[in-house]
């Protein structure tokens, strides 16, 4: 199988950049994307199952804000919406879909970026979804955790490690919480494959020349936990990919 995360930053504005073209290139057989910024009924699904994609939606009670979505060309044995996290779900934070014993998790991290008190939910979020996901993986050991985590976890992770070690995405309280996720049994799927540097998914948009001089960050993920370790054939980011501020990353693994 293979999966793509992808922060579209708004699936209407990815559609009028081209998204649906892409999406009929047949990139993978299950996408994750994030930061829907729409209810599915803003959007024309019909392009995607037309293409062979089922797909369900969970979105925030805020208009236009955050959501997430999955597309899949297999359909699963079972949705979950949400994590049973009040604020998190208000936000439409995270949906998940079961494969027989494989769960799949697409999850929308919260950036901290809009002030003190969002940092601040950051954190709380993080803590409760790492308890959560520890709790879930003794009852089902197989998981992979798709998503934009707004959170590059070492230097090699940003473009500019020493001017950036007080912004938020790159606080050592984030960096820390990373490292204590992946210690707790989950693997980097990219890293698996790619220990060079200069490999980032996320570019600000506040000047064009920081994504084509390749001054990114490396915040979006596909982690898998140790069972599923010995079944991860490749991994990538896809730079060339532009419907967004952020780029597909991607990995291809065995099920079953």
């Amino acid at each position: 199988m293979r999966i793509i995360s992808y922060n579209v930053n708004g699936i209407r504005a990815a559609i009028k950049k081209g998204f649906v073209d892409w999406l009929a290139t047949d990139p993978a057989d299950l996408i994750c994307l994030q930061e829907t910024k729409a209810v599915k009924e803003d959007v024309n699904h019909k392009l995607f199952s037309d293409l062979g994609y089922h797909n369900y939606w969970f979105s925030a009670t805020k208009k236009g804000y955050s959501g997430v979505a999955i597309l899949t060309r297999e359909k699963p044995d079972e949705i979950i919406y949400g994590n049973g996290h009040g604020a998190s779900d208000d936000e439409g934070r995270v949906i998940q879909v079961q494969f027989g014993d494989t769960r799949i998790i697409n999850a929308y991290m919260p950036s901290g970026t809009s002030g003190e008190h969002r940092q601040l939910f950051k954190y709380e979020w993080l803590d409760e979804f790492l308890v959560y996901l520890n709790k879930l993986k003794k009852k089902n050991p197989k998981l992979i955790l798709c998503g934009d985590y707004n959170i590059a976890h070492k230097e090699i992770d940003i473009h500019d490690p020493k001017g950036n070690k007080n912004s938020t995405g790159f606080l050592p309280e984030e960096r820390a919480w990373l490292s204590k996720f992946l210690e707790s049994g989950w693997i980097d799927s990219f890293r698996e494959f790619h220990p060079e540097p200069h490999r980032y998914s996320w570019w600000s948009q506040r000047f064009p020349s920081v994504r084509l001089n390749n001054k990114g960050w490396r915040i979006d993920y596909i982690n898998v936990t140790e069972a599923l370790r010995s079944q991860l054939i490749d991994a990538e980011i896809l730079p060339d990919v532009k419907h967004s501020d952020h780029c597909p990353v991607m990995v291809e693994i065995k099920l079953g």
